[in-house]
């Protein structure tokens, strides 16, 4: 199963997964109809992407009173049946994350679908920082990433214990 995965230090925030999720989606460039999110954290100098990581066990599919959410067979995406959905918000509160998000123009609950296979986000994401890759890929680059950190860390602590 492939998911979007992203790097903080490779978003430069410029919005265009935004923007081209939302065309997708309404076929309007409004960000509030954006299934992904981008946090920026101007002290920090950060910006995160955020979207659905379409979890193994999913709390809002559980939760959903009309089933309307999902697995897509193909995909692996957790998808919500605009028809179905009852508009009850239960999968907002059950997601762990906060990556739901209800259109109250419609009355419904929407998260990202993984656009049938093909993220629209990923495809328009100027800087590199979304990529659409195993799942598996994902875990080991989070690894690498917190094995680097923790390294720095560590050599860190090392030079200031020996500058005393």
């Amino acid at each position: 199963m492939k998911i979007v995965s992203m790097d903080p230090e490779k978003c430069v925030g410029c919005r265009n997964c935004e923007y081209a999720c939302s065309f997708i989606h309404s076929d309007d460039f409004d960000r509030k109809e954006a299934r992904i999110r981008v946090s920026v954290f101007p002290n920090e100098r950060v910006c995160l992407p955020l979207t659905c990581v379409h979890c193994s066990e999913p709390f809002c599919m559980e939760v959903c009173p009309s089933g309307a959410i999902e697995k897509d067979d193909v995909t692996g995406a957790i998808t919500i049946d605009p028809n179905r959905c009852v508009g009850c918000k239960m999968c907002i509160l059950a997601c762990p994350f906060g990556h739901i998000y209800f259109n109250a123009r419609e009355q419904v609950s929407q998260k990202c679908d993984l656009c049938s296979g093909e993220p629209n986000c990923v495809k328009f994401c100027i800087s590199g920082a979304l990529q659409f890759i195993e799942i598996e890929e994902a875990y080991q680059s989070n690894r690498d990433q917190f094995v680097t950190k923790l390294k720095t860390m560590l050599e860190k602590k090392s030079f200031e214990g020996e500058a005393k």
